[in-house]
């Protein structure tokens, strides 16, 4: 049997709770972890992420088979769990620790996420520009544990949490 190559996505677009289900539910994903990127500060805490002082963002990093599920579909996926528009934050969560980010692993990834980015400003979706960056990933931390899997381990919480946000709305209006 062949090998697997797996690869790495790392997207920013808000809170990492409500960035993980979209993703782990997909064919090919090996592991959806939360954590932080970006920033100047080793295995910074949540505690120092939220203080905006450590330049990092809260993220996710997507281990998966592009075989069975490639890049290009993954990015597609991104922007429809975000506003692509705001460069302030997400939803009711402002602040650079926010932002929303694409961390490209490789040039193909580069590539495929700027013609994607493209494609999004020139389909006329959106009134304002799209503003999330496209760069180079960085190191990325782990979040603490409590904040893994959180849309499995506090359904409620974490559906109240994404209604009361704007996210769901925004997104049923958007796509």
């Amino acid at each position: 049997m062949a090998e697997q190559k797996l690869e790495k996505a790392t997207f920013a677009g808000g809170c990492f709770w409500c960035m993980v289900k979209p993703f782990d539910t997909l064919p090919g994903i090996e592991s959806v972890i939360s954590g932080y990127t970006g920033g100047h500060v080793e295995n910074p805490t949540y505690e120092q992420v939220c203080t905006g002082t450590t330049g990092h963002t809260e993220a996710v990093q997507i281990t998966f088979n592009p075989e069975v599920f490639p890049y290009k579909d993954l990015v597609e996926v991104y922007w429809q769990q975000t506003d692509p528009t705001d460069p302030n934050g997400q939803f009711v969560d402002k602040g650079t620790s926010y932002r929303p980010a694409i961390f490209y692993h490789s040039d193909e990834q580069k590539e495929i996420a700027e013609a994607s980015k493209k494609e999004l400003q020139e389909s006329g979706r959106f009134k304002k520009p799209i503003i999330t960056p496209i760069e180079p990933a960085q190191p990325f931390y782990a979040a603490e544990e409590y904040h893994q899997d959180f849309y499995k381990k506090s359904t409620n919480h974490y559906q109240r949490y994404r209604t009361a946000s704007g996210r769901d709305a925004y997104i049923n209006n958007h796509w």
